[in-house]
């Protein structure tokens, strides 16, 4: 639950080598060192984080990782531009989120979405063992409840699309479930079910059907139903979004 995690509850980074990754890669994203410029010297950054030069090091190569910078003999480590930035990877995901959000993001999020998940509970209506589907129906009965709160919901909610990503057995649709967990961090805070009783019982309903078509083994019919499950989310945390006074 790591972008949901970040998002939903902001726990910090524990160690000093992530400490550092994530200050850094919220200030590039954030634009406090943009696109092309270079990074302070490590005496600067070694003074600014108080760790060790090891660490450092060990902090930019996971940066340079994510596509988002670049070390430059005689030069030093330069900013990459935006469109070599890694937006499949969590915490670029989760930078992005937390540097403000815009129609634009949630829209794309949902793109991407409805570009495979679709696909996998089709592939999971073909291939996924009777002992999954039964599982998918337990994760879809434990949505229906009415003291969710947020996260837990939202947890449930992710529970039941890794499974069908799983079930697909194609491994890069399991490879691309940070997209699934950032798209559910930011509808779900925006606009959760969990707001009502009512909300509760359509996410539940709405999930029970893809685990229907899946057991009845209906690709098209799970594809629709899951296509219909993205888009009623990002709906919500589209009209949530433009509806805030803070956009942040």
């Amino acid at each position: 639950m790591g972008i949901l995690r970040q998002r939903m509850f902001g726990d910090a980074p524990r160690s000093s080598h992530a400490r550092v990754v994530d200050q850094l890669g919220r200030a590039i994203i954030a634009g406090e060192f943009p696109e092309g410029a270079t990074l302070p010297g490590d005496p600067q950054l070694l003074d600014r984080f108080g760790v060790s030069r090891s660490v450092l090091r060990e902090a930019m190569k996971t940066l340079a990782a994510k596509g988002l910078v670049r070390a430059k003999s005689r030069v030093g480590t330069r900013v990459n531009p935006r469109a070599a930035w890694n937006f499949v990877d969590s915490d670029v995901i989760t930078w992005t989120m937390q540097s403000g959000m815009s129609a634009e993001f949630i829209d794309h999020l949902s793109e991407m979405r409805l570009a495979f998940e679709p696909a996998a509970a089709r592939l999971a209506a073909l291939n996924a063992t009777a002992e999954e589907i039964a599982a998918l129906f337990g994760i879809a009965a434990r949505i229906d409840n009415p003291g969710h709160s947020r996260e837990s919901v939202a947890q449930e909610d992710l529970n039941f699309h890794l499974a069908v990503a799983a079930m697909s057995r194609n491994p890069f649709m399991r490879s691309v479930t940070t997209l699934i967990e950032a798209a559910l961090a930011v509808s779900f805070q925006m606009s959760s079910p969990a707001l009502s009783p009512e909300g509760i019982a359509r996410c539940a309903a709405q999930h029970l059907s893809i685990a229907s078509a899946i057991a009845a083994r209906d690709p098209e019919a799970a594809a629709a139903a899951m296509r219909a499950v993205i888009l009623e989310g990002a709906d919500r945390a589209r009209e949530a979004f433009l509806a805030a006074p803070d956009k942040s």
